[in-house]
């Protein structure tokens, strides 16, 4: 009798744990999301010709840097929702021999994030209908003149607008 108790104990503590163990539907599970967050303004903003430093600071820091291909540098990025298949991009950013970016390659669609079009959710661009009953600005009463509203707008107009100068490019012929 003691034994039969103590058996019956036993298998009914370890169906718990078993129990335990198993994942039952419904049961909430995280996204996972695993290396360098790329998103399509980043790749937008890299033009040939620039520096590994400008690269950097575009980029962050490259998750792969091959020993052999010292030229590349790698850039990762998985995410898997909750209990749904892993989904992977990988951006393969080339430089030349003078460390400037020659090419790009890899896997983003123009546009559109890769997470945004796995999780099904919008980029937040969405126009809204025009409200019927909002009020329209009233025009504007014209400044005294010799008062301090006319001073300042007589100093915005007088403003010389200069145009931004841009570098030139640095010689890369052997000295």
């Amino acid at each position: 009798m003691q034994n039969t108790k103590l058996l019956l104990t036993s298998f009914t503590f370890v169906g718990l744990l078993a129990l335990a163990g198993c994942s039952f539907p419904g049961v909430y599970k995280i996204d996972i999301q695993q290396g360098n967050v790329v998103t399509q303004d980043m790749i937008d903003q890299l033009r040939p010709g620039m520096t590994r430093k400008q690269v950097r600071f575009i980029m962050g820091n490259p998750l792969l840097t091959d020993t052999f291909h010292a030229d590349r540098w790698d850039y990762l990025y998985s995410l898997q929702p909750g209990g749904g298949e892993r989904q992977q991009e990988r951006i393969s950013v080339i430089f030349n021999p003078n460390d400037q970016l020659v090419s790009l390659s890899g896997d983003f669609m123009p546009g559109v994030s890769r997470d945004e079009a796995i999780l099904g959710k919008d980029s937040g661009t969405k126009v809204a209908a025009p409200a019927e009953n909002v009020e329209k600005p009233k025009p504007e009463k014209p400044v005294k003149p010799g008062s301090l509203l006319d001073q300042i707008q007589k100093d915005v107009d007088g403003v010389e607008t200069v145009p931004v100068p841009t570098p030139q490019p640095l010689e890369t012929s052997p000295q």
